[in-house]
């Protein structure tokens, strides 16, 4: 069974449970919850999604039923509805990122039909990934905004369709770390793809503005500074993503399989700067190659970092240095 990746932590949705608003604590408690489910328990599906379609956006209705009421199907004009519309352009974008960039057909290379579903359940905190389409939660309105407003979101939860269709990454350690790493690379390249910037221009954040005020929170995480994007005493918030393998997370209480991949995803982050221009050209198309070998279930940062040099190679002696000095300042690779 594969695992349901969700984009919000649950390290910091469990923060947010303090909170002394009931406002507060009754959405987050709810997410978490629901999250537990869905962790442990296929999702129930209330219909069968539409073959040979590209895009198909459904509405949950604010009920846990997937995938729900199809809202806008290919080549369909915009609805009444803006999270459908938004879900819709995003995959959209995301198809055609890999199409252009990669030349991959869809998720799995073949021409995958993109299901997503919208509202759902009640102020579901969260957005995920469950092995067949995207979800995407509401938001409470007072901690979270919709999760469809932000394409990085919902291309890292794309992504990891071309995840589990390429490798054989499992959801734990470090090899888990590199599920989410990727997920966050191409889904922050997806966002720089659309809109045509430098690696100078970047913010490589994902999540920029999804956490409303007044929390203290730019994010959810940031690849050029793991560790920086919130930090809210008053509401128990710390980032504590690491950068560096000296700082890896082994307290399965922080949630390390999101927290460690701060460690890949700097490093491919330096990696960009160092060669400048776009990141999805040389930088990403390595990560690509990569990822595409057949990662193994229990891939560690080193095993991955000398399989992006093995890639390297062929791009030549500065990109291969480029990448090494990359992976020394964060630690996989000694000096």
């Amino acid at each position: 069974m594969k695992p349901s990746c969700f984009i919000v932590p649950p390290s910091l949705l469990e923060a947010l449970q303090a909170h002394e608003s009931g406002r507060v604590r009754g959405p987050v408690g709810r997410t978490l919850d629901e999250m537990h489910r869905l962790e442990h328990h296929r999702p129930a599906r209330n219909g069968t999604p539409v073959a040979h379609e590209h895009r198909l956006v459904y509405d949950c209705e604010h009920e846990t039923y997937l995938p729900g009421t199809l809202r806008r199907r290919e080549a369909q004009p915009p609805c009444d509805d803006a999270d459908v519309n938004r879900a819709y352009e995003a995959a959209g974008i995301t198809y055609d990122f890999y199409r252009t960039v990669f030349g991959r057909d869809s998720l799995d290379g073949h021409g995958k039909h993109l299901i997503s579903s919208v509202h759902y359940g009640v102020e579901f905190d969260n957005a995920h990934w469950d092995g067949a389409q995207i979800v995407y939660g509401d938001g409470d309105g007072i901690m979270f905004r919709s999760f469809t407003l932000f394409l990085d979101v919902i291309a890292h939860e794309l992504t990891h369709g071309v995840i589990f269709n390429e490798t054989r990454l499992g959801y734990e350690g470090e090899a888990g770390a590199l599920n989410e790493s990727l997920a966050d690379v191409f889904g922050s390249l997806v966002k720089q793809w659309a809109h045509g910037e430098t690696v100078d221009k970047a913010d490589w954040l994902i999540g920029k503005g999804i956490l409303r005020p007044p929390l203290r929170a730019k994010a959810l995480r940031s690849l050029a500074a793991p560790g920086s994007v919130f930090k809210d005493k008053r509401f128990g918030l710390e980032d504590t993503q690491p950068s560096h393998m000296r700082d890896l997370v082994t307290d399965e209480d922080q949630d390390p399989v999101h927290a460690n991949s701060g460690i890949p995803n700097h490093a491919f982050y330096l990696f960009a700067k160092a060669l400048g221009g776009h990141a999805w050209e040389t930088a990403g198309r390595i990560w690509y190659d990569t990822m595409c070998t057949g990662l193994s279930e229990d891939c560690s940062f080193a095993s991955f970092a000398a399989q992006t040099l093995l890639t390297a190679e062929q791009h030549g002696t500065k990109t291969f240095d480029a990448l090494a000095h990359a992976w020394r300042k964060v630690g996989v690779l000694q000096d």
